[in-house]
C-alpha cells in the first residue's frame, strides 16, 4: 500500500510541476500577445491560439490536481449532520459515482473525440496542430481521477466510520 502511495504523489508532484511550467507559459504566451498587438506594429496570429489550448489542459489537469486535494466544490452540509456509518457509506456511493464518471465521461468519451478528431485530420486555423492532440487531455485528466478516486476510496474502506475527515478538515 506504501508503494501505491509512493506512486501516487510522484504522478501528483508531477502533475503540478506540468500545471507550473503551463502557468508560466500561458504568462508569456499572453504577454507576448499584449506586446505584438499594443507596441509592434503586427500582431501575433498563434498566440490567441495557444493561450486556449494552454487554458483547456491547465483547467483539466488542475481540477484532477484539485481533486486529489480535496480542494474541489463539495456540498457536506446534509451529509455532515448525519450518522457516521451513514456518512461512509454516502461518501462511498459518491466515490464510485465518481470512478463512474471518470471512466464514461473523461476516458471513453475523451478517447473517441481524440480519435475521431485525429482520423478526421482536424488542424487548429492558427497552429496547424491536429485537435485529437488538444483533446488527449481528457482520457489524461479521466485517468487521474479515477487514480486518485482509487485511493480515496481505499483510504475511505480503511477508516473508521467515525473518524472521517470532510472537505473542511482538510483544508484546515
Amino acid at each position: 500500500m506504501n508503494s501505491f502511495i509512493k506512486i501516487i504523489n510522484l504522478i501528483d508532484n508531477g502533475i503540478r510541476n506540468i500545471l507550473n511550467f503551463l502557468l508560466v507559459f500561458l504568462v508569456v504566451d499572453v504577454c507576448w500577445q499584449v506586446l505584438t498587438r499594443f507596441v509592434l506594429p503586427e500582431p501575433s496570429s498563434y498566440t490567441e491560439e495557444i493561450a486556449r489550448f494552454l487554458l483547456i489542459w491547465i483547467g483539466l489537469l488542475g481540477a484532477a490536481h484539485a481533486y486529489r486535494q480535496s480542494m474541489h466544490l463539495g456540498i457536506d452540509y446534509f451529509v455532515a449532520k448525519l450518522a457516521p456509518a451513514t456518512q461512509k457509506n454516502i461518501r462511498l456511493l459518491v466515490l464510485l459515482l465518481c470512478a463512474v464518471f471518470a471512466i464514461s465521461v473523461f476516458i471513453i468519451g475523451g478517447i473517441n473525440l481524440a480519435l475521431i478528431t485525429l482520423e478526421l485530420k482536424q488542424q487548429s486555423a492558427a497552429l496547424g496542430i491536429k485537435m485529437g492532440y488538444v483533446y488527449l487531455v481528457l482520457p489524461i485528466t479521466g485517468c487521474l481521477i479515477l487514480l486518485y478516486t482509487v485511493e480515496l476510496l481505499i483510504n475511505t474502506l480503511r477508516c473508521p466510520s467515525g473518524t472521517l475527515r470532510t472537505q473542511d478538515d482538510s483544508i484546515n
